[in-house]
């Protein structure tokens, strides 16, 4: 572990941008933060650097992801169909099956350095997911969790009515985080018809304006996340 603990960490909002340009933008934040823990090993613990947190928020042009545990056999759309919807279609490094991001939708790319904070991958996708949970309240919705899978749900202890309104899919190494969560609040839900949603081909999926049945402001959304993000984990957030 780290001998400095840093928990200051940089807020970056990206707003609307191509899924391959906030795909290398994160990863290059995640290789050197990476490579100066690497550093920071081979030094004495007064020579240590501390390693930089950011959390980026931003939204992605219609895509489709799919991570390295994942089928493609869930994307139900060939070549033509991606051209038709207008959408791209991507293999990635995190965990989870496939997933849709678009307008509308507020997508969350965590760079932590979880040894400024706890050791626990659970408990950081247990927290992404409360910070959803809260955001749900207060629009006074009922969100939760469904034990076995990722993510939050509505009616999640009603498996006939359970709806996921948020799917998370992360990757980590020397607990150093990439890739998030996807928090459906505006979002086209039709294009989740064109795939079986994290492989799971029995429950729904959802939008905060759905379960609203009213768009809600989605900057008033994204700041009420973002404030529930930095109480759970103690961020000291910096915005330049």
């Amino acid at each position: 572990m780290n001998e400095v603990v840093n928990k200051q960490t940089k807020f970056i909002d990206l707003g609307l941008i191509d899924y391959q340009e906030a795909w290398d933008y994160q990863t290059n934040l995640f290789n050197q933060t990476v490579a100066l823990k690497i550093e920071n090993r081979k030094k004495e613990a007064a020579d240590q650097k501390p390693t930089p947190n950011y959390l980026i928020l931003c939204s992605h042009p219609h895509v489709y992801t799919l991570g390295k545990s994942g089928d493609q056999a869930n994307l139900l759309l060939d070549e033509k169909g991606l051209e038709e919807k207008h959408a791209s279609f991507y293999k990635i490094n995190r965990g989870g099956d496939i997933t849709y991001h678009g307008p509308g939708q507020i997508v969350g790319y965590p760079i932590l350095d979880l040894d400024n904070f706890f050791t626990d991958i659970h408990k950081y996708l247990r927290l992404l997911e409360e910070a959803v949970i809260l955001t749900l309240a207060d629009y006074s919705i009922n969100g939760g969790r469904i034990e076995g899978l990722t993510g939050v749900w509505i009616e999640g202890d009603k498996p006939e009515k359970a709806r996921k309104i948020c799917a998370l899919g992360v990757k980590s190494s020397r607990w150093v985080t990439m890739h998030g969560f996807a928090f459906n609040v505006l979002t086209d839900l039709n294009y989740f018809q064109n795939i079986i949603p994290c492989g799971i081909d029995d429950k729904a999926v959802t939008s905060l304006e759905k379960e609203l049945g009213e768009k809600p402001n989605l900057q008033e959304v994204q700041n009420r996340l973002k404030n529930h993000l930095i109480q759970l984990f103690g961020f000291s957030l910096t915005e330049n």
